[in-house]
Protein backbone atom coordinates (compact mmCIF):
# COMPACT_ATOMS: atom_id res chain seq x y z
CA UNK A 1 0.00 0.00 0.00
CA UNK A 2 1.25 3.57 -0.51
CA UNK A 3 2.40 5.53 1.92
CA UNK A 4 0.95 9.02 2.22
CA UNK A 5 3.99 10.95 1.13
CA UNK A 6 4.17 8.66 -1.86
CA UNK A 7 0.60 9.78 -2.61
CA UNK A 8 0.87 13.24 -2.23
CA UNK A 9 4.40 13.29 -4.56
CA UNK A 10 2.43 11.57 -7.04
CA UNK A 11 -0.43 13.42 -7.24
CA UNK A 12 1.79 16.87 -7.32
CA UNK A 13 4.00 15.79 -10.11
CA UNK A 14 0.93 14.92 -11.87
CA UNK A 15 -0.37 18.60 -11.33
CA UNK A 16 2.94 19.95 -12.43
CA UNK A 17 3.17 17.67 -15.49
CA UNK A 18 -0.51 18.95 -16.51
CA UNK A 19 0.69 22.42 -16.12
CA UNK A 20 3.88 21.98 -18.15
CA UNK A 21 1.62 20.53 -20.75
CA UNK A 22 -0.60 23.72 -21.01
CA UNK A 23 2.51 25.70 -20.94
CA UNK A 24 4.22 23.60 -23.96
CA UNK A 25 0.83 23.24 -25.95
CA UNK A 26 0.33 19.83 -25.60
CA UNK A 27 -3.55 20.20 -26.24
CA UNK A 28 -3.10 22.37 -28.80
CA UNK A 29 -2.50 22.24 -32.34
CA UNK A 30 0.04 25.44 -31.75
CA UNK A 31 3.86 24.60 -33.22
CA UNK A 32 7.27 25.75 -31.86
CA UNK A 33 7.59 28.99 -32.25
CA UNK A 34 9.38 32.48 -30.83
CA UNK A 35 7.94 33.25 -27.41
CA UNK A 36 7.29 37.05 -26.76
CA UNK A 37 6.85 39.38 -23.53
CA UNK A 38 3.39 39.16 -23.42
CA UNK A 39 3.05 35.11 -23.02
CA UNK A 40 5.98 35.43 -21.15
CA UNK A 41 5.11 37.35 -19.04
CA UNK A 42 1.77 35.26 -18.83
CA UNK A 43 3.12 32.07 -17.79
CA UNK A 44 5.82 33.51 -15.58
CA UNK A 45 2.70 35.20 -13.64
CA UNK A 46 1.12 31.49 -13.55
CA UNK A 47 4.14 30.00 -12.07
CA UNK A 48 4.75 32.85 -9.37
CA UNK A 49 1.08 32.95 -8.69
CA UNK A 50 1.38 28.80 -8.03
CA UNK A 51 4.22 29.10 -6.04
CA UNK A 52 2.48 31.90 -3.94
CA UNK A 53 -0.49 29.51 -3.86
CA UNK A 54 1.61 26.42 -2.62
CA UNK A 55 2.58 28.63 0.28
CA UNK A 56 -0.95 29.19 1.54
CA UNK A 57 -1.74 25.56 1.02
CA UNK A 58 1.22 24.23 2.88
CA UNK A 59 -0.22 26.71 5.56
CA UNK A 60 -3.52 25.11 5.49
CA UNK A 61 -3.19 21.64 4.50
CA UNK A 62 0.51 21.16 5.29
CA UNK A 63 -0.61 17.75 7.17
CA UNK A 64 -0.93 15.91 3.70
CA UNK A 65 2.02 16.37 2.42
CA UNK A 66 3.27 13.27 5.40
CA UNK A 67 -0.32 12.31 6.19
CA UNK A 68 -0.42 13.29 10.22
CA UNK A 69 -3.76 12.17 11.43
CA UNK A 70 -2.72 12.51 15.40
CA UNK A 71 0.12 13.91 17.81
CA UNK A 72 1.98 10.71 17.63
CA UNK A 73 2.98 10.98 14.67
CA UNK A 74 3.29 14.28 14.04
CA UNK A 75 5.47 14.32 16.93
CA UNK A 76 7.20 11.56 14.71
CA UNK A 77 7.71 13.84 11.84
CA UNK A 78 8.80 17.17 14.25
CA UNK A 79 11.76 15.11 15.61
CA UNK A 80 12.91 13.97 11.98
CA UNK A 81 12.29 17.32 10.12
CA UNK A 82 11.88 19.82 12.73
CA UNK A 83 13.09 19.74 15.75
CA UNK A 84 13.66 23.42 16.13
CA UNK A 85 9.50 23.21 16.55
CA UNK A 86 8.01 23.52 19.92
CA UNK A 87 4.69 21.56 20.13
CA UNK A 88 1.89 21.67 22.65
CA UNK A 89 1.51 18.83 24.77
CA UNK A 90 -2.44 18.01 24.37
CA UNK A 91 -2.95 20.24 22.09
CA UNK A 92 -2.54 18.67 18.38
CA UNK A 93 -4.37 21.08 16.53
CA UNK A 94 -2.28 23.61 17.66
CA UNK A 95 0.44 21.82 17.32
CA UNK A 96 -0.18 21.14 13.89
CA UNK A 97 -0.73 24.54 12.83
CA UNK A 98 2.76 25.39 14.40
CA UNK A 99 3.83 22.95 12.53
CA UNK A 100 2.42 23.92 9.44
CA UNK A 101 3.59 27.74 9.41
CA UNK A 102 6.92 26.53 9.79
CA UNK A 103 6.47 24.41 6.58
CA UNK A 104 5.25 27.26 4.97
CA UNK A 105 7.99 29.18 6.21
CA UNK A 106 10.83 27.16 4.72
CA UNK A 107 9.21 26.27 1.96
CA UNK A 108 8.98 30.02 0.67
CA UNK A 109 12.50 30.81 2.05
CA UNK A 110 13.92 27.82 0.05
CA UNK A 111 11.71 28.92 -3.20
CA UNK A 112 13.36 32.67 -2.90
CA UNK A 113 16.69 30.89 -2.51
CA UNK A 114 16.50 28.91 -5.03
CA UNK A 115 14.48 31.46 -7.95
CA UNK A 116 17.57 33.69 -6.83
CA UNK A 117 20.43 31.12 -7.07
CA UNK A 118 19.08 29.71 -10.81
CA UNK A 119 19.43 33.14 -12.00
CA UNK A 120 22.71 32.26 -13.03
CA UNK A 121 20.95 29.64 -15.54
CA UNK A 122 19.61 32.65 -18.03
CA UNK A 123 23.07 33.08 -18.71
CA UNK A 124 24.42 30.02 -19.20
CA UNK A 125 21.36 28.76 -21.68
CA UNK A 126 21.73 31.73 -23.49
CA UNK A 127 25.24 30.95 -24.59
CA UNK A 128 24.21 26.90 -24.85
CA UNK A 129 21.41 27.87 -27.28
CA UNK A 130 24.15 30.60 -29.14
CA UNK A 131 26.69 28.02 -29.11
CA UNK A 132 24.96 25.14 -30.47
CA UNK A 133 22.92 27.82 -33.71
CA UNK A 134 19.51 27.08 -32.07
CA UNK A 135 16.76 28.54 -33.75
CA UNK A 136 14.77 30.58 -31.47
CA UNK A 137 11.34 29.10 -31.91
CA UNK A 138 12.97 25.42 -30.38
CA UNK A 139 13.58 27.55 -26.87
CA UNK A 140 10.99 26.54 -25.33
CA UNK A 141 10.82 23.02 -26.08
CA UNK A 142 13.82 23.08 -25.20
CA UNK A 143 13.68 24.69 -22.33
CA UNK A 144 10.90 22.40 -21.34
CA UNK A 145 11.95 18.72 -21.72
CA UNK A 146 15.32 20.05 -20.39
CA UNK A 147 14.08 20.93 -16.90
CA UNK A 148 11.86 17.89 -16.82
CA UNK A 149 14.71 16.26 -17.28
CA UNK A 150 16.65 18.27 -14.80
CA UNK A 151 13.66 17.96 -11.81
CA UNK A 152 14.00 14.24 -12.22
CA UNK A 153 17.83 14.72 -11.68
CA UNK A 154 17.30 16.87 -9.26
CA UNK A 155 14.55 14.43 -7.53
CA UNK A 156 17.22 11.86 -6.89
CA UNK A 157 20.08 14.36 -5.65
CA UNK A 158 17.35 15.87 -2.90
CA UNK A 159 16.04 12.46 -1.48
CA UNK A 160 19.52 10.73 -1.43
CA UNK A 161 21.41 13.80 0.34
CA UNK A 162 18.40 13.76 2.85
CA UNK A 163 19.07 10.22 3.74
CA UNK A 164 22.91 10.97 3.70
CA UNK A 165 21.41 14.38 6.21
CA UNK A 166 19.68 11.88 8.33
CA UNK A 167 22.40 9.33 8.63
CA UNK A 168 25.19 11.45 8.94
CA UNK A 169 24.44 14.76 10.33
CA UNK A 170 28.50 16.15 9.84
CA UNK A 171 27.58 16.31 6.11
CA UNK A 172 25.65 19.36 6.91
CA UNK A 173 29.00 20.72 7.90
CA UNK A 174 30.81 19.89 4.56
CA UNK A 175 27.59 21.45 2.74
CA UNK A 176 28.34 24.47 4.58
CA UNK A 177 32.21 24.61 3.93
CA UNK A 178 31.66 24.46 0.45
CA UNK A 179 29.02 26.97 -0.06
CA UNK A 180 31.34 29.60 1.66
CA UNK A 181 34.12 28.50 -0.96
CA UNK A 182 31.55 29.08 -3.37
CA UNK A 183 30.35 32.17 -2.40
CA UNK A 184 33.93 33.77 -1.96
CA UNK A 185 35.29 32.28 -5.07
CA UNK A 186 32.07 33.89 -6.84
CA UNK A 187 33.03 37.09 -5.23
CA UNK A 188 36.13 37.57 -6.38
CA UNK A 189 35.82 35.83 -9.65
CA UNK A 190 36.33 38.35 -12.12
CA UNK A 191 34.15 38.63 -15.19
CA UNK A 192 35.03 36.64 -18.53
CA UNK A 193 33.55 36.45 -21.91
CA UNK A 194 32.89 32.45 -21.87
CA UNK A 195 32.47 30.16 -24.86
CA UNK A 196 31.45 26.49 -25.46
CA UNK A 197 32.00 24.51 -28.02
CA UNK A 198 29.72 22.19 -28.83
CA UNK A 199 31.96 19.15 -30.09
CA UNK A 200 34.48 19.30 -26.90
CA UNK A 201 31.04 19.20 -24.56
CA UNK A 202 31.14 16.00 -22.75
CA UNK A 203 27.27 15.63 -23.14
CA UNK A 204 28.25 16.06 -26.89
CA UNK A 205 31.27 13.48 -26.74
CA UNK A 206 29.27 10.79 -24.56
CA UNK A 207 26.01 10.96 -26.51
CA UNK A 208 28.62 10.52 -30.20
CA UNK A 209 29.80 7.66 -28.89
CA UNK A 210 26.92 5.66 -27.40
CA UNK A 211 23.84 7.02 -28.93
CA UNK A 212 23.29 7.32 -32.99
CA UNK A 213 22.94 11.03 -33.08
CA UNK A 214 21.54 11.90 -36.91
CA UNK A 215 23.78 14.64 -38.33
CA UNK A 216 20.45 17.68 -38.79
CA UNK A 217 17.52 18.91 -37.38
CA UNK A 218 14.11 17.18 -38.58
CA UNK A 219 11.72 19.45 -38.06
CA UNK A 220 11.22 19.84 -34.65
CA UNK A 221 11.58 16.00 -33.67
CA UNK A 222 13.74 14.37 -30.63
CA UNK A 223 13.91 11.28 -32.57
CA UNK A 224 14.03 10.37 -36.44
CA UNK A 225 13.84 6.79 -38.03
CA UNK A 226 15.95 6.57 -41.50
CA UNK A 227 13.91 4.87 -43.92
CA UNK A 228 16.83 2.77 -45.64
CA UNK A 229 16.87 0.54 -42.38
CA UNK A 230 14.31 1.75 -40.39
CA UNK A 231 17.48 2.18 -37.54
CA UNK A 232 16.30 4.93 -34.97
CA UNK A 233 18.18 8.22 -34.20
CA UNK A 234 18.53 11.00 -31.66
CA UNK A 235 18.46 14.01 -33.62
CA UNK A 236 21.02 17.19 -32.23
CA UNK A 237 17.58 19.02 -30.37
CA UNK A 238 17.62 16.28 -27.82
CA UNK A 239 21.47 16.30 -27.39
CA UNK A 240 20.77 20.15 -26.37
CA UNK A 241 17.77 19.25 -24.30
CA UNK A 242 20.32 16.66 -22.46
CA UNK A 243 23.05 19.59 -22.06
CA UNK A 244 20.30 21.77 -20.21
CA UNK A 245 19.45 19.11 -18.09
CA UNK A 246 23.36 18.34 -17.20
CA UNK A 247 23.85 22.49 -17.10
CA UNK A 248 21.07 22.38 -14.74
CA UNK A 249 22.19 19.24 -12.55
CA UNK A 250 25.24 21.40 -12.05
CA UNK A 251 23.94 24.26 -10.56
CA UNK A 252 22.19 22.11 -8.42
CA UNK A 253 24.92 21.50 -6.38
CA UNK A 254 25.25 24.97 -4.72
CA UNK A 255 21.62 25.30 -4.46
CA UNK A 256 20.18 21.81 -3.27
CA UNK A 257 22.24 22.32 -0.40
CA UNK A 258 21.67 25.88 0.61
CA UNK A 259 17.99 25.02 0.97
CA UNK A 260 19.22 21.96 2.98
CA UNK A 261 20.33 24.43 5.42
CA UNK A 262 16.71 26.12 5.68
CA UNK A 263 14.90 22.69 5.85
CA UNK A 264 15.62 18.71 6.24
CA UNK A 265 12.58 17.91 4.95
CA UNK A 266 13.06 16.66 1.62
CA UNK A 267 9.54 17.24 0.14
CA UNK A 268 9.95 20.68 1.04
CA UNK A 269 12.92 21.16 -0.78
CA UNK A 270 11.90 19.76 -4.10
CA UNK A 271 8.31 21.63 -3.86
CA UNK A 272 10.49 24.61 -3.74
CA UNK A 273 12.84 23.80 -6.24
CA UNK A 274 10.59 22.53 -8.88
CA UNK A 275 8.56 25.61 -8.46
CA UNK A 276 11.40 28.06 -8.82
CA UNK A 277 12.81 26.59 -11.77
CA UNK A 278 9.66 26.38 -13.62
CA UNK A 279 9.05 30.25 -12.72
CA UNK A 280 12.45 31.07 -13.89
CA UNK A 281 12.07 28.78 -17.28
CA UNK A 282 8.96 30.89 -17.84
CA UNK A 283 10.87 34.37 -16.83
CA UNK A 284 13.59 33.31 -19.90
CA UNK A 285 12.11 35.23 -22.71
CA UNK A 286 11.85 38.08 -21.17
CA UNK A 287 14.89 38.53 -18.17
CA UNK A 288 17.48 37.63 -21.01
CA UNK A 289 17.01 40.74 -22.47
CA UNK A 290 17.63 42.40 -19.29
CA UNK A 291 20.01 40.99 -17.12
CA UNK A 292 22.69 42.73 -17.73
CA UNK A 293 20.98 45.60 -16.02
CA UNK A 294 21.76 43.85 -12.73
CA UNK A 295 25.43 43.89 -12.48
CA UNK A 296 25.48 43.52 -9.01
CA UNK A 297 23.25 40.63 -8.81
CA UNK A 298 26.39 38.15 -8.93
CA UNK A 299 27.89 40.12 -6.05
CA UNK A 300 24.02 39.35 -3.89
CA UNK A 301 24.26 36.01 -5.08
CA UNK A 302 28.20 35.40 -3.91
CA UNK A 303 27.36 36.90 -0.13
CA UNK A 304 24.03 35.13 -0.14
CA UNK A 305 26.09 31.45 -0.54
CA UNK A 306 28.10 33.00 1.87
CA UNK A 307 25.37 33.40 4.72
CA UNK A 308 23.78 29.91 3.92
CA UNK A 309 27.14 28.45 4.12
CA UNK A 310 28.06 30.20 7.65
CA UNK A 311 24.42 29.91 8.62
CA UNK A 312 25.22 25.98 7.86
CA UNK A 313 28.14 25.98 9.77
CA UNK A 314 26.79 27.93 12.85
CA UNK A 315 23.55 27.03 13.29
CA UNK A 316 23.86 25.19 16.89
CA UNK A 317 24.82 28.36 18.29
CA UNK A 318 22.30 30.28 16.15
CA UNK A 319 19.62 28.07 18.25
CA UNK A 320 20.98 28.43 21.35
CA UNK A 321 20.75 32.08 20.58
CA UNK A 322 17.44 32.25 19.54
CA UNK A 323 17.84 32.63 15.92
CA UNK A 324 14.60 31.96 13.84
CA UNK A 325 13.87 30.70 10.92
CA UNK A 326 12.09 33.54 9.59
CA UNK A 327 15.24 35.98 10.66
CA UNK A 328 16.79 33.60 7.82
CA UNK A 329 13.94 34.93 5.41
CA UNK A 330 14.27 38.47 5.99
CA UNK A 331 17.89 38.64 5.42
CA UNK A 332 18.39 36.66 2.06
CA UNK A 333 15.38 39.08 1.08
CA UNK A 334 17.17 42.24 2.29
CA UNK A 335 20.70 40.98 0.31
CA UNK A 336 18.70 40.25 -3.00
CA UNK A 337 17.13 43.54 -2.60
CA UNK A 338 20.10 45.48 -2.12
CA UNK A 339 22.05 43.83 -4.70
CA UNK A 340 18.93 44.69 -6.82
CA UNK A 341 18.36 48.26 -5.92
CA UNK A 342 22.40 49.06 -6.04
CA UNK A 343 22.38 48.10 -10.12
CA UNK A 344 19.22 50.48 -10.36
CA UNK A 345 21.07 53.40 -8.62
CA UNK A 346 24.61 53.15 -9.17
CA UNK A 347 25.11 53.13 -12.89
CA UNK A 348 27.96 51.65 -14.36
CA UNK A 349 30.59 53.79 -16.00
CA UNK A 350 31.19 53.22 -19.72
CA UNK A 351 34.72 53.00 -21.09
CA UNK A 352 35.75 56.34 -22.64
CA UNK A 353 37.23 55.15 -26.19
CA UNK A 354 40.53 56.21 -27.29
CA UNK A 355 40.99 59.13 -29.37
CA UNK A 356 43.93 58.54 -32.08
CA UNK A 357 45.47 61.42 -33.41
CA UNK A 358 46.63 61.37 -37.18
Amino acid sequence: MLSSETIFFLAFAAFVLVVMALDLGVFSKQKSHVVHFKEAATWSAVWVGLSIAFYFFLKNYGYLVHGVTDFAHLQEIQNRYADHVRLIPGDFQASLQLFQNNMALEYITGYLVEYSLSADNIFVFILIFTSFGVRERYYKKILVWGILGAIVLRFVFIFVGSALLQRFEWIMYLFGAFLVYTGLRLFFQKEEDEKIEPSNHPVVRFASRYLNVYKRNVSENFFIRRKSDRKLFVTPLFIIVIVVAFTDLIFAVDSIPAIFSITKDPYIVFFSNVFAIMGLRSMFFFLSSIMSQFRFLKVGLAVLLTFIGVKMLTDHYLEELGFQPVYSLYIIIAILATSILASWAIPEKKKEEESVEV
